[in-house]
C-alpha cells in the first residue's frame, strides 16, 4: 500500500554567520517531512511490513525534495538524518518500522552513496511536536565536524492517527567546525566509518 500522505513540508536552513564570523559557503540543511495516516494507529498489529513498505516510499522522496530544495545534485550532499514522530494513537514500533528496515536504501539510492549509519530519532507527541533530526556525514561516520541536527516541527501534525517522517540532507558540517578529528577530505569511504 501506497503512503497516505496529508501534508509535505520541506524547509532549508542557512547559516551565514555565526559569533560574528561569515560562514562562507552557509551551512545549508534541508528537512523534507510527510505527515501520513498510521494504518495501525489504535490497535496492535504483529506485522509491520507494510509500514516498512512506506519507508521505502518515503526515503526516495523525501531525499528527492531535500536534494530539490538544496539545488544540489546528489553527490554534492554530505550528510543526512531521519526522525519520525507517532501520534498518541500509535506506538514507537511504528516509527521504527518506518525508519529502519528498508528506508536508508532508497535515500542512499538518490544520494549515489552513503555507506554510514543514518542517525535516527523517534519519539511519539501531539500536534506541534518539535523533533531534532540528528545528522551525520554519509560517508563516514567519524567526521566530527557533520555532528549536527536540525529541529523540524510542523503545528498541526502529528495527529493522534498519524506519523511525520523527516529525512534532512546536508551540503556541508556545522559551521566554522574546529574540534579535530577526521576531516571530509580524510574519508576512505570503505566502511562507513572512516
Amino acid at each position: 500500500m501506497p503512503a497516505d500522505i496529508r501534508k509535505i513540508l520541506t524547509q532549508v536552513d542557512e547559516i551565514h554567520l555565526e559569533m560574528g564570523k561569515t560562514v562562507s559557503p552557509p551551512t545549508r540543511r534541508a528537512v523534507a517531512c510527510a505527515v501520513i495516516a498510521n494504518p495501525f494507529a489504535g490497535r496492535y498489529q504483529e506485522d509491520l511490513s507494510e509500514l516498512s513498505e512506506i519507508g521505502v516510499e518515503l526515503g526516495d522522496l523525501l531525499t528527492k525534495r531535500c536534494l530539490a530544495a538544496l539545488n544540489i545534485a546528489p553527490d554534492q550532499a554530505e550528510s543526512f538524518g531521519k526522525a519520525a514522530i507517532v501520534g498518541e494513537g500509535g506506538e514507537i514500533e511504528h516509527a521504527a518500522a518506518i525508519l529502519h528496515p528498508k528506508l536508508g536504501t532508497p535515500v542512499r539510492a538518490a544520494l549515489g552513496k552513503g555507506p554510514a549509519l543514518i542517525p535516527s530519532a523517534k519519539k511519539r507527541g501531539g500536534l506541534g511536536t518539535p523533533i531534532d533530526v540528528p545528522l551525520g556525514h554519509k560517508d563516514a561516520a567519524f567526521v566530527r565536524s557533520h555532528f549536527d541536527a536540525v529541529e523540524v516541527r510542523i503545528t498541526d501534525a502529528p495527529r493522534a492517527g498519524e506519523i511525520l517522517v523527516a529525512i534532512a540532507i546536508t551540503d556541508s558540517g556545522r559551521p566554522l567546525p574546529r574540534i579535530g578529528g577526521l576531516q571530509k577530505h580524510e574519508i576512505k569511504g570503505e566502511d562507513g566509518l572512516r
